[in-house]
């Protein structure tokens, strides 16, 4: 079990305090988020920079608080939790650590400095026919000298074209840069010659089209069509970009595992609630034994996955150089599974005003059904954990 420091508690209790105080009411949640259509609110997400959490985990020579892991999962599942609409975070989060790892000094001032101020970012890896497969990618981006001319040589000296589509990328609409993932090599096998390239929103030859879905807008088709780049917008080593995304998988599925983590505990704080409150044979329903069972299982697997994720996210603080693959699938495999759980039961044992859009459990349900789809499907994770046993 972790123990929180004086520090981390008394974080925690500010972020409560200001989701209460912000987005407490479906009233406030509506307003912020045009009744749930769009997941990110600007003025929210700055309010939260000028308090300086959106560098939680941050390095301070970059405006951040210096945090770990620990933090950070705290962070996601607080606001999480108090159904904060700040959608672009988590995957914010996830470009600023490729970028912590590989990038240059002047990348990383950029961007990390740019998240702790309240930019977001973006990562676009899937294509139509590379999902769960993503190193099936064939989104190219052509090395250009000094000498070319014409659309490949929109600007700058050099540095690479683009093309190719990408989809069900989260937050590109927001986005001020996506990191696009691309085969600069094809010669190789599919796990060679990939690399990752940074792409300014504004950047000629970009196109986003946004996708809607039952949670609302927060994914897009990304196209891109002779797309120029300088050639300082390559993160890392070019042909390195497989090994990269995998060095990022620890951080990648604690961010996912905390930001669920939260979701179930709502979703439980509100079936518990209404349990309580609801009557009928004169008597709460929660006090029926065929629902406090189901609400007493509920609780101990949401138990269940805090002590997980936290632990792995203290693993990943004591060595932060170490893959942990089993550990953060499991994180990852365990948080979304429940989550999804808590929502569909709690949809079930609140029966018709579960289905009902006057209260949150139906919200509660779309958010968590595409949890066990988005940053590797529960299939690809059990894969992941069962190849650790050597199966």
């Amino acid at each position: 079990m972790i123990t929180l420091t004086h520090e981390q508690q008394d974080f925690v209790a500010a972020v409560r305090d200001f989701c209460a105080r912000e987005c407490g009411t479906r009233e406030q949640r509506d307003a912020l988020t045009d009744r749930g259509r769009h997941p990110h609110n600007a003025d929210i997400y700055r309010q939260m920079a000028e308090l300086g959490w959106l560098g939680v985990a941050t390095p301070e020579r970059y405006g951040g608080a210096g945090g770990g892991l620990v933090d950070l999962c705290l962070f996601l599942r607080e606001t999480a939790r108090g159904m904060a609409p700040i959608g672009g975070f988590g995957v914010s989060e996830i470009v600023g650590g490729a970028f912590e790892r590989f990038g240059t000094e002047e990348q990383k001032q950029e961007m990390l400095g740019g998240i702790v101020a309240g930019a977001v970012e973006a990562i676009a890896m899937s294509e139509p026919e590379a999902g769960s497969d993503v190193a099936a990618l064939k989104c190219r981006a052509e090395r250009i000298g000094s000498g070319a001319t014409g659309a490949r040589r929109a600007s700058g000296e050099g540095g690479y074209v683009l093309n190719g589509q990408k989809t069900w990328i989260s937050e590109a609409h927001l986005a001020d840069h996506i990191l696009v993932v691309c085969r600069t090599d094809p010669s190789g096998s599919k796990h060679e010659g990939m690399s990752m390239i940074s792409v300014p929103a504004d950047a000629d030859g970009l196109e986003v089209r946004p996708i809607e879905t039952m949670g609302g807008q927060i994914v897009n088709d990304v196209f891109l069509t002779d797309c120029h780049v300088d050639a300082d917008r390559l993160l890392g080593a070019e042909g390195q970009g497989w090994l990269q995304l995998m060095a990022g998988l620890n951080v990648e599925r604690l961010i996912l595992a905390a930001l669920m983590l939260g979701c179930a505990e709502r979703t439980y704080d509100d079936l518990l609630a209404y349990v309580k409150e609801r009557k009928q044979f004169d008597r709460p329903i929660g006090s029926f034994q065929a629902l406090k069972h189901r609400i007493a299982d509920l609780a101990t697997e949401i138990e269940c996955s805090r002590l997980l994720t936290f632990d792995v996210a203290a693993a990943v603080d004591a060595k932060p150089e170490a893959m942990f693959p089993r550990e953060a699938s499991m994180a990852k495999l365990k948080c979304t599974e429940v989550a999804k759980k808590v929502a569909l039961e709690g949809m079930q044992m609140m029966g018709g005003y579960g289905y009902a859009s006057e209260y949150d459990m139906e919200g509660h349900v779309r958010r968590a059904l595409v949890s066990t789809i988005y940053g590797g499907t529960s299939e690809i994770q059990r894969e992941i954990i069962a190849r650790t046993y050597g199966l």
